[in-house]
């Protein structure tokens, strides 16, 4: 049976890939900051699905938090600190948590589970369209999803054989957060409309499955950059 981590999977983008690889049949652990909600959100989807807790904030924690994890197929690291910060009114206290979980973190996540890798072992790596077009409040955001670029080039050498990947969505239209909000960039793709939920799932896992796909940086935008 596949062992699929989806770190950051109690919400949003990493619920939905949870329920994908779940469904599938993966023996699937999802990882919370709060291990109350990893175990609540893990029995919801079913499935034998799993929850730990791992804080990427505090990535002293992480090691002790997923000493459970026995076998790694597939490793999705999709948490995030967000919130919105500009020069003109910089939260430090956020800025650190924000880059400490992204960098710090996702790169801490990976050296623990490396020697539970199975032959074949895949990872993705989380970052967003910010890093490429900022936004008012995303310095932060602009600036830990440009690491994740180099973050998977060093990483892809280190984990050799292993791959590792990043994907970056832009706005996700149907997602908790965007469903049900007005977003002016939804006509400026050139398809017409924003990328979908079903679009993130199917991207990840073609970084996964894909044994020739390397240190790359796949931008899942509908082809807003090119706008």
């Amino acid at each position: 049976m596949t062992s699929t981590i989806i770190v950051g999977g109690t919400g949003g983008l990493g619920r939905e890939l949870v329920q994908h690889f779940a469904e599938r049949g993966d023996d699937v652990i999802l990882t919370s900051r709060d291990l109350a909600r990893a175990e609540a959100v893990a029995a919801e989807i079913g499935h034998g699905v799993r929850g730990l807790a791992a804080d990427l904030a505090r990535p002293e924690t992480i090691g002790a938090g997923l000493a459970a994890v026995a076998e790694v197929d597939n490793l999705v690291i999709t948490a995030i600190h967000q919130a919105a910060n500009s020069l003109a009114a910089f939260d430090i206290t956020s800025a650190v948590a924000a880059v400490t979980t992204k960098l710090v973190g996702y790169t801490e996540t990976v050296r623990v589970l490396r020697d539970r890798f199975q032959p074949g072992a895949s990872v993705v790596l989380f970052g967003g369209v910010a890093k490429e077009r900022p936004h008012p409040g995303s310095t932060m955001v602009t600036t830990f999803n440009a690491g994740i670029t180099g973050l998977i080039k060093t990483l892809a050498v280190e984990i050799a054989p292993h791959r590792v990947n990043a994907l970056h969505p832009a706005i996700v239209g149907d997602s908790p957060k965007w469903r049900d909000a007005e977003i002016p960039a939804a006509g400026r793709t050139p398809i017409g409309r924003l990328v979908t939920m079903a679009e993130v799932v199917d991207a990840t896992d073609f970084l996964l499955r894909n044994t020739g796909i390397n240190a790359h940086d796949l931008v899942l935008d509908g082809g807003l950059l090119a706008t």
